[in-house]
């Protein structure tokens, strides 16, 4: 990128301000997003979705700033300057970034409704700042008489990826909200001076000419569809691997941005003359597709993150791949915006497929296997060695068919397994023959395609398919819960986290999982009518399948508080879990967010409040901060108790609970529950008995905390037995808070020392 020493030094100036710009308003653009996220958690929760529907807002605002920067090429260069300082002294109206103050109404539809929050929120600072890198780049060419600006775009989106790790490794652990509002603030004032200084840069032209003489002829209607179908591909993939990080980890900002980071840095990689990585990627990515997009599907909740860790490395190299391949497809500089505004146009498709199609057509999350076909629909194919194309040199189309051919019947065998041909590893053994096949196919698609499309069927697609045509499965906006019946017991699961079992038979109203009844929050129950009578009054923030609904008695007054419609229906309306049916039918649901319906409450209006609201596999960040457990003190009775679950594979909240304890002066006390194995005696192979260890039907490991102001209740429930101790300090914890919370304190990844926590 650096200048030629031959020419005028006038040009060195130009292209260091004109970098500077660029980056510095690309990094504020893309700090924006998980920041903005984060502000919103109280009023969004903190689902999937939530992010996904972000992200399709921003990528909605790209495409409107890049069409805007399209269009201003009508004008001359300086009128351009003239109307884009304008716009974003415009866009300063709504300084200090922050969420407006809008509470998400009952019934309203969650797709439809968060998007318009964040577009009123911050629409126009985030149209008026995503302008920049194409608009900065044509000046650029004008300024510097027409030099290719093209590198810029590689440093707009190191800018970008910089934005994004900034967010969580260094503006949310050291600021609260209202500072990181004013620091933006303070940073958007420096971007529009040096949007500014830029324009100082342009020449002086009469006012009739045009800033721009095609010298080009228009790309084709082909070549246009060509970089759409290449840009949407990596945008779906990227927020369908978000969907899978915080289905099945923690949503959180946190990880929301290392699925959009990698795209970004993609762009930098891939939009570069030095292309000896891309190329690298581009020979092995349809070997890497083929492998890791089945591993991917068909993923076990216990290798959540090597999973995480193949999902990235596979949406990073098909980024590169396409990006690269839009790079080697792109126009000269005289069409610069209108290539850009393609591109945008099918980055914001890939957000619509992923973000608003995809959840209302499928029941399953259907959109990654396909992105992930597409992609190696896409990808070029090169033969991996020589003698590989040497094998395909003649008669290719029947050696593709009888590949196709010998696919098909490998998939048959790997799922049917007749007469055990395979054995227990029949799945794992057919999909070794396939890859195999698939990678003598490299280099020639349609054979390519035919050994991708079998693995992705054999290694996890079919099975998908299976529970789709079984109306096991339902998908909301909150997530993908899936109904499994098993000879004695049938499961709710959300993503690849257990949340709800259900005996059968005479054993169909035992609380089950987390909610036995020597769980933290079985013993609560159990305890009820001694700590607040025969009329106690209880609410429950999360339904699940309504096991807790079995610990009701007459006299009682229960209600749930639920957001997801789904979970109702499933728990209450469709028959397949009784709970609700068979203990409580008149137990009342409260639809919404919890945090907002429990502030409509009344005060003092409830003697108990379980927390057990889970989005996978943890409590959303926003129902654990100082202002939440407020909310909580207000609407229990003075000596009211506090149940919060916070059994969790990844993140270790008993340092978060401890906080909110000490900060609220609540007295708390702990229960660690392990289900106790049964012994049994069955026949050995050499005709005595051995006795094997059986865990016991239906039960989970789970840890609960009891909170209270009066130290009475705690003894009292302490008292009955089970296991309770105090709850451990952290004095070096910092409460978490809606203006200030970080996970990175409580990764049990980053702190071995938090493991038994």
């Amino acid at each position: 990128m650096d200048d030629q020493t031959d020419e005028p030094a006038v040009l060195h100036a130009p292209r260091w301000l004109f970098v500077a710009a660029i980056l510095a308003g690309s990094f504020l653009l893309f700090l924006v997003q998980p920041m903005v996220a984060r502000m919103a958690l109280p009023q969004l929760g903190g689902a999937p979705a939530v992010w996904n529907s972000a992200m399709l807002v921003y990528q909605a605002l790209l495409l409107g700033g890049y069409a805007y920067a399209h269009w201003l090429g009508r004008v001359p260069p300086r009128m351009q300057a003239t109307i884009h300082l304008a716009v974003l002294v415009g866009a300063a109206l709504w300084l200090p970034i922050g969420v407006i103050a809008m509470e998400l109404p009952g019934d309203a539809e969650p797709a439809l409704w968060v998007p318009w929050l964040l577009v009123a929120s911050i629409g126009p600072l985030f149209f008026a700042i995503s302008a920049q890198a194409p608009l900065l780049q044509r000046w650029y060419s004008i300024a510097s008489h027409g030099r290719d600006p093209y590198a810029l775009y590689a440093a707009s989106n190191i800018g970008s990826f910089g934005g994004l790790l900034a967010y969580p490794l260094i503006v949310e652990p050291t600021l609260a909200l209202k500072g990181q509002s004013w620091l933006w603030t303070a940073s958007y004032v420096l971007v529009l001076l040096l949007v500014a200084g830029c324009a100082s840069r342009l020449p002086r032209k009469a006012d009739d000419e045009p800033h721009v003489v095609h010298h080009t002829p228009a790309p084709g209607w082909g070549r246009v569809f060509h970089w759409v179908v290449l840009a949407l591909v990596p945008s779906g993939l990227m927020l369908a691997t978000t969907t899978f990080l915080t289905t099945d980890i923690v949503a959180v900002p946190m990880l929301w941005v290392l699925p959009l980071g990698l795209y970004l840095l993609s762009f930098s990689v891939a939009f570069r003359d030095d292309a000896v990585l891309p190329e690298i990627l581009t020979k092995f990515a349809p070997v890497i597709i083929l492998m890791f997009g089945a591993t991917l599907i068909a993923g076990h909740q216990k290798l959540a993150y090597l999973n995480a860790i193949i999902g990235l490395l596979l949406l990073f190299t098909v980024s590169v791949t396409l990006h690269a391949r839009m790079y080697v497809l792109r126009p000269a500089p005289d069409r610069l915006t209108g290539f850009y505004l393609a591109m945008s146009f099918g980055g914001a498709l890939g957000g619509v497929f992923a973000a608003l199609i995809a959840p209302l057509v499928f029941d399953w999350t259907y959109e990654y296997p396909l992105l992930v076909f597409a992609a190696g629909a896409l990808c070029p194919q090169i033969f991996l060695i020589p003698a590989i194309g040497a094998l395909w040199r003649r008669n290719a189309s029947l050696k593709t068919l009888v590949l196709a051919a010998t696919v098909a019947l490998l998939v048959w065998l790997g799922i049917a397994n007749p007469g055990g041909l395979f054995g227990e590893l029949h799945e794992q053994i057919a999909f070794v023959l396939v890859a195999a096949l698939g990678l003598l196919a490299v280099g020639r698609r349609p054979a390519f395609l035919a050994a991708l499309a079998g693995g992705l069927i054999l290694f996890g697609g079919y099975k998908a398919i299976q529970l789709s045509l079984s109306d096991a499965r339902t998908r909301s906006y909150f997530g993908v819960y899936t109904v499994t019946d098993y000879a004695n017991e049938r499961q709710l699961a959300h993503g690849t986290t257990l949340h709800g079992v259900q005996l059968k038979g005479a054993l169909s109203t035992r609380p089950t999982t987390y909610y036995v009844p020597g769980s933290g929050v079985g013993q609560a129950m159990q305890a009820l009518p001694d700590l607040y009578g025969p009329a106690a009054r209880v609410g429950v923030v999360g339904l699940g399948t309504g096991t807790l609904a079995c610990y009701a008695k007459p006299g009682q007054s229960w209600r749930f508080f639920e957001i997801d419609p789904a979970i109702v229906q499933l728990a209450r309306d469709s028959g397949k879990f009784t709970f609700l049916r068979q203990c409580a039918p008149q137990t009342a649901i409260s639809i919404g967010d919890a945090r907002v319906r429990l502030t409509e409450s009344q005060s003092a209006s409830l003697d108990l409040l379980a927390l057990d609201a889970f989005s996978s596999d943890t409590v959303p960040m926003h129902l654990l901060t100082r202002e939440a457990f407020a909310t909580y003190d207000r609407v229990l009775a003075p000596n009211g108790l506090l149940l919060v679950h916070i059994s969790n594979r990844f993140m270790a909240l008993a340092p978060v609970v401890s906080a909110a304890a000490r900060d609220g002066g609540w007295r708390a006390v702990r229960l660690s529950y392990e289900p106790a194995p049964h012994f049994v005696a069955a026949p050995s192979l050499s005709g005595g008995t051995k006795v094997d260890q059986v865990e016991p039907e239906g039960e989970s490991a789970s840890e609960w905390i009891a909170l209270s102001h009066d130290p009475a209740v705690l003894n009292r429930l302490v008292a009955r037995g089970g296991g309770w101790r105090p709850l451990a300090a952290w004095p070096g914890f910092t409460p978490w808070t809606d203006d200030y919370a970080s996970v990175i304190p409580v990764l049990r990844l980053l702190h071995p020392e938090l493991a038994n926590d």
